[in-house]
């Protein structure tokens, strides 16, 4: 995880860039799949990720 650009209690809207992700030298966006508040983060900046791994909620 590169970076997370948002925090628990922000809100978001579908289409956001909440986190960018690298991934062999390259930065990827994570973008939010729909409108909410960022309920939690499961990740922090400069962890390791797995496909499929969880990274932040958002009810």
């Amino acid at each position: 995880m590169f970076k997370l650009k948002v925090k628990v209690g922000d809100k978001v809207t579908k289409n956001q860039e909440i986190a960018v992700l690298e991934a062999m030298k390259m930065e990827n966006s994570i973008i939010s799949p729909c409108d909410g508040t960022v309920a939690s983060i499961d990740v922090k900046e400069q962890d390791s990720v797995s496909e499929g791994q969880v990274l932040m909620t958002i009810a």
